[in-house]
């Protein structure tokens, strides 16, 4: 190991809330190690980390593999330092008519939404339990609280996730492990919502839309809790957001 700082890890590190939370943890102080299944896709958000100032490394690892999960979470424990703060933030958000869902779609859907939440978080939190602390975070959505028309995969998908999250929190916590779900709603600050919902995106300059690094600043929060006021559950939407 070349040095004891602490490590974030973020899975599934996207260009807008995955990468928000690498940066907010990097400017703690703490190496960021993104991941997603390309790795050149994460060297903008490495760069960006490195120009300001922090430690960043970027893995290209398929989190539905255990043999690739495993030889991440080692890699990095092994190398960089011990994995405080864990993040899960894979979507896989494909709208669809439960009439024309095919097999093979809603079982990826739930592999990469939910499975690979499992495999990923077990992983990391094998190590956590070793040393008595740990915060671990999963992106959630309003589709893990109600499916809508139109969302049978994702929203089976979200409510797994929601399962293994509560099942994690109530096991680990008394080991000192920090979990917790957060329910993001509404639409992000996106390239992809800028270009496919333009009039959704110009609420912007209303605060109608969630800024990724605000959603950020929520992480680094439920990370810095002290323990005798953990949240387990916390929801996150624009004031002007129907729910």
């Amino acid at each position: 190991m070349t040095h004891n700082k602490k490590v974030v890890l973020v899975v599934g590190a996207g260009d807008a809330t995955g990468g928000a939370i690498a940066k907010r943890f990097a400017r703690e102080g703490y190496i960021a190690c993104v991941t997603r299944r390309s790795a050149d896709k994460l060297q903008p958000l490495v760069d960006e980390i490195r120009a300001a100032g922090g430690e960043a490394h970027g893995f290209a690892s398929d989190a539905r593999k255990e043999e690739e999960v495993a030889a991440l979470v080692e890699q990095i424990e092994s190398t960089l330092g011990p994995i405080e703060a864990f993040v899960f933030n894979i979507g896989a958000n494909v709208p669809c008519s439960i009439l024309e869902e095919t097999a093979r779609k809603y079982f990826k859907i739930w592999e990469m939404a939910c499975f690979a939440g499992f495999l990923t978080s077990q992983a990391v939190a094998r190590r956590m339990v070793t040393r008595e602390r740990g915060t671990i975070l999963f992106t959630g959505a309003t589709a893990g609280l109600r499916g809508a028309a139109g969302f049978a995969a994702f929203a089976g998908a979200k409510h797994g996730i929601r399962a293994l999250a509560q099942s994690m929190a109530r096991e680990l916590g008394p080991r000192n492990i920090h979990v917790a779900h957060v329910v993001v709603d509404g639409a992000i600050d996106t390239a992809f919502i800028r270009d496919t919902f333009p009039e959704r995106y110009a609420l912007k300059d209303q605060d109608g839309i969630l800024d990724p690094a605000h959603i950020a600043d929520s992480y680094w929060f439920l990370h810095a809790q002290p323990r005798d006021a953990w949240t387990f559950e916390l929801d996150l939407r624009p004031w002007m957001e129907r729910w």
